[in-house]
């Protein structure tokens, strides 16, 4: 019979001391008697306790990729200084001020109370913690080097994070300043424009071909921007939904990002990155290489580099060496093939990696800040020729007046 779990909710509480001071705060727990229950062994004179409501349209703090990323690694701080696990889930769930991430580690606790492993209790919660985070635990639990193995694992989930903040930020510069220029310009077609409109009216002359095709182009923006909101809206919605669904269309997408000028390198060399790092982690843990690379072609952030690593534990599997391997299916470079065979000959191929993980990581860092000087002022000529193109379609009228008279 199946028993159902207890909700574990936020309360908050006042009490005050053994002087009589008066204290408040925050705890989580089964009931107000639990509570009232811990704060009498803290030596609290507990007074009033109250569930602490929650918003009807709050997310509720939804986890992320960094909660993770701090719970790993506060997880292997606690381990390396001999805390037991179970103290150990307690400590760092009142370290989280998110209730979702505090309700996460108390279900974790609750599993490992009845009996299931770390790792175990980790796969009950696939969106949180992936099959490569679940394996590489379980690694360490049968190993009996739990704490090492979650070091390692912490370092590499905080240099994923950093790689994947440094691709953010070449990204979302261009692209924040490419939406305040479309929202400058329909600003200026549908506010702007029309004042210089009423003033032409009153005169006797033609207008400029480039000033009437910014006029109509304010009288479409007035008569259909509803009809361009939503029709970018629903684009967006079919580009997200096929992307989902369709892996063809996901193909073909990472094709065409690797094979652009910019954007294309980065992310070539930031998914050598992220197959080194993960291959050199998943590989000093112990796990058997062609197991460790099935783990690894997910974590590759690509579906070109996904098929590739499939074909390498393919070759693998068949009895071929990792470098050769790596060099049939074409898609690595040279330099990351030819440290893997020295890592092979040398028996140190985990450490090897890891060099060619931080090498690609310095790469895409040198990167990102040369994309990023390189996009300024290619942005603000793009900026400055849709702003300044406007204004110079109103006052041509103006200049050519100016002329005549």
């Amino acid at each position: 019979m199946a028993v159902k779990a207890v909700r574990v909710s936020v309360y908050a509480w006042e009490g005050s001391d053994r002087n009589g001071r008066k204290l408040s705060g925050e705890l989580t727990g089964h009931n107000p008697a639990l509570i009232k229950a811990q704060l009498r062994q803290q030596g609290i004179n507990p007074g009033r306790v109250r569930k602490k409501p929650v918003a009807l349209f709050s997310t509720g703090k939804a986890i992320v990729s960094r909660d993770i990323v701090l719970f790993t690694r506060q997880m292997a701080t606690m381990m390396k200084a001999g805390v037991p696990l179970l103290q150990s889930f307690d400590i760092i769930a009142e370290g989280f001020d998110k209730p979702r991430m505090r309700n996460l580690i108390h279900a974790l606790k609750r599993e490992i109370e009845a009996g299931n492993s770390f790792a175990g209790a980790l796969r009950k919660h696939p969106r949180q913690f992936d099959e490569l985070y679940c394996n590489l635990v379980d690694a360490g639990e049968q190993a009996g080097a739990l704490d090492t193995l979650l070091e390692r694992v912490a370092t590499y989930k905080e240099k994923s994070e950093s790689l994947k903040a440094r691709i953010k930020k070449a990204m979302t510069y261009p692209l924040a300043v490419i939406c305040v220029a479309l929202i400058v310009s329909g600003i200026l077609l549908v506010k702007v424009v029309p004042q210089f409109q009423s003033m032409f009216a009153g005169l006797n002359t033609q207008l400029p071909a480039f000033t009437q095709a910014v006029i109509g182009l304010s009288h479409f923006m007035q008569e259909r921007w509803w009809q361009m909101v939503l029709a970018s809206a629903l684009v967006l919605f079919a580009a997200r939904y096929g992307y989902r669904r369709f892996q063809g269309l996901r193909d073909w997408l990472d094709i065409t990002l690797l094979k652009l000028p910019l954007a294309g390198p980065l992310l070539y060399k930031s998914a050598v990155a992220r197959y080194a790092r993960t291959l050199a982690t998943t590989f000093a843990a112990g796990v058997p290489l062609v197991q460790a690379l099935d783990s690894v072609a997910g974590a590759t952030g690509n579906s070109q580099f996904k098929k590739a690593v499939l074909q390498v534990k393919e070759d693998v599997a068949s009895g071929m060496q990792l470098n050769f391997a790596m060099r049939t299916c074409a898609m690595f470079p040279t330099m990351a093939i030819q440290m893997t065979a020295i890592g092979e000959e040398s028996g140190a191929l985990d450490s090897m990696l890891e060099k060619v993980a931080t090498y690609y990581e310095t790469e895409v860092d040198n990167l990102v800040d040369t994309l990023t000087s390189l996009m300024e002022p290619f942005i603000m000529v793009i900026l400055g020729s849709i702003v300044g193109g406007l204004v110079v379609a109103m006052y041509l009228p103006i200049f050519q007046l100016g002329t005549a008279i």
